[in-house]
């Protein structure tokens, strides 16, 4: 699919773009309120840089969440410069329809999104650095080596992160009721 994509061959991107995506969203809400202009911007970025871009596909996800974090402390520090101003709860919200793909099964998404929510509020309850990498080892699928370039640690402080978090994470979960 990448050599595809950096080719230009639009439906190996755009199998590239559905592979990763979830992932990369997954990732940024725990570490943005602004995950999806986000990943917007990240992809806006990779896009020009993807035919220079040397590598297998595992590096290519490296890559594409070290952009990702790089966007989403641009966005803090944007957002921190500029408050938010409140909108007129009366005032409707627009939305474009037009051009959006057919959804997948209503069921299906809403079950997933359950799941997703219930861990990702167990993992919310993890320390900034531990939810961080746990995103990046378990959702984007990176190994320790890369996570740690990413958030400038050595890889072996993300293996010992990654297993405490994974340790809380078990006990949180038990707390909460949760079984197999």
């Amino acid at each position: 699919m990448l050599a595809g994509a950096q080719r230009g061959d639009e439906t190996a991107f755009v199998c590239l773009f559905r592979d990763v995506q979830p992932a990369l969203l997954r990732y940024l809400r725990v570490i943005t309120p602004d995950a999806e202009d986000v990943a917007g911007e990240t992809w806006a970025a990779v896009v020009p840089g993807l035919r220079g871009f040397r590598g297998d596909e595992e590096a290519f996800r490296a890559w594409l969440f070290t952009i990702a974090r790089h966007r989403a402390a641009d966005a803090g520090r944007s957002r921190n410069r500029r408050p938010a101003i409140p909108v007129d709860p009366g005032e409707p919200v627009l939305t474009e329809a037009a051009g959006r793909p057919a959804a997948p099964d209503a069921a299906e998404v809403a079950l997933e999104a359950i799941a997703t929510r219930a861990a990702l509020a167990l993992v919310a309850e993890l320390p900034p650095d531990q939810a961080e990498i746990i995103m990046l080892r378990v959702v984007a699928g990176l190994d320790p080596a890369d996570v740690g370039q990413i958030v400038g640690k050595s890889a072996g402080a993300v293996r010992v992160t990654s297993h405490r978090a994974l340790r809380r994470l078990a006990e949180a979960a038990q707390r909460a009721g949760v079984t197999r």
